[in-house]
């Protein structure tokens, strides 16, 4: 039961992850406007993503705005579009491989082949959070380097978005949960005393006896 534990712990982990990174990826708070001046009375908030960019007035009304052209917008933007919903799509395609070969069920019968598949579940996780990593990192550091640059405006100086936040702590579940899942079919491959148990039963079909009835013996 340990390692069936180990799986079923990491599959959790990796399912919050996963919420986790989808969240990231749609919300507009990559970038923040970042408030240097004395003066703490803003009439504005911009945030910055990496679909759409919002204004929040002082007020509460938020008007949004979806980028018009996707060839307009800066590298950076691009590459982490492109690596954010891959290392998403990532995900859904190492949900499926994690519970072909999880050892609650059925779909692969138990043995080396059933943990290499769970291995193979746990490796793409790992890909996955390192994929989503750097987009994360990449955006990180642009705005650091832009916020100490004093070559850039007041006005155009960003702080780091809740949405980053929230992607490195998908991307830390989802690294985490991979390596239990990995852990897991190594165990069960090693110790297979420490596997799920399964049973099976068999009852061999009666065979007619030399009077015509059926033997009424079962075996099992």
């Amino acid at each position: 039961m340990g390692s069936a534990a180990l799986e079923i712990l990491g599959l959790v982990l990796c399912l919050v992850g996963w919420g986790g990174l989808i969240l990231a990826c749609g919300l507009p708070m990559w970038q923040v406007t970042a408030f240097l001046d004395h003066n703490i009375v803003t009439a504005q908030t911009t945030w910055k993503g990496l679909w759409m960019s919002c204004v929040v007035q002082s007020t509460g009304h938020m008007q949004c705005k979806v980028y018009d052209s996707v060839l307009a917008l800066s590298t950076e933007v691009q590459a982490a579009r492109a690596l954010t919903v891959g290392a998403v799509l990532l995900a859904f395609v190492a949900l499926f491989v994690t519970l072909a070969g999880a050892q609650c069920t059925t779909c692969v019968a138990p043995g080396p082949a059933k943990a290499r598949v769970a291995l193979t579940g746990g490796v793409l996780y790992l890909l996955c959070g390192l994929l989503a990593l750097v987009p994360l990192c990449w955006f990180a550091n642009i705005v650091v380097r832009e916020f100490y640059d004093p070559s850039v405006p007041v006005s155009q100086k960003y702080e780091l978005g809740a949405a980053l936040y929230i992607g490195w702590a998908a991307t830390a579940l989802l690294m985490v949960g991979g390596g239990l899942l990995c852990c897991g079919a190594w165990v069960c491959t090693s110790r297979p005393d420490l596997s799920f148990p399964v049973k099976y039963s068999y009852s061999a079909p009666r065979r007619p006896t030399a009077t015509g009835d059926y033997d009424k013996k079962n075996y099992v």
